[in-house]
């Protein structure tokens, strides 16, 4: 009786090992969504501001975004990386934390600030021109910083100063 239990296990097995490929799944692929972290500066009427900023510059890292996340940290931020102006409209979807957005032209000119984010809002924010990319940072740190519309971004995103 023992044999016969072995043999129909070693059969069922060898009738199921053919189907193993169909429910197997790859390994995530990290590198999609994965984010080197790069030196920022803004140039403010204060003075020039360093940042960590990780740049998402492939559709998976700018679909993703800051999404999920419980903190930011003090002068670190994410830049999306549009690669050409264009008009820009971002949302707050998935978004835990409040964030200001830096609208940035293709020369470095913060064209314009949305300011204190509602999380989770599914509603769209304009960058109201072209821009070639936007940084998100904490909400509130671009008035706690004096950041403003004009102000000058340097990042090898960016065209010289």
């Amino acid at each position: 009786m023992h044999r016969i239990r072995a043999f129909a296990l070693l059969l069922a097995l060898g009738l199921l090992a053919p189907l193993a490929p169909l429910y197997a799944q790859p390994a995530p692929d990290k590198s999609a969504t994965t984010m080197a972290r790069q030196a920022l500066e803004i140039a403010t009427a204060k003075g020039v501001l360093v940042f960590e900023v990780e740049l998402a510059d492939t559709d998976a890292q700018r679909a993703k975004g800051l999404m999920f996340r419980d903190t930011l940290g003090d002068r670190r931020g994410m830049l999306f990386d549009f690669k050409v102006d264009q008009p820009v409209a971002m949302w707050m979807r998935n978004t835990k934390i409040p964030l200001d957005m830096l609208f940035i032209r293709a020369d470095g000119t913060i064209a314009r600030i949305a300011a204190m984010t509602t999380p989770f809002s599914e509603q769209t924010i304009s960058s109201g021109e072209p821009v070639r990319a936007v940084l998100e940072i904490d909400g509130g740190a671009a008035r706690r910083l004096g950041i403003t519309a004009g102000d000058k971004v340097a990042h090898p995103v960016f065209a010289p100063r």
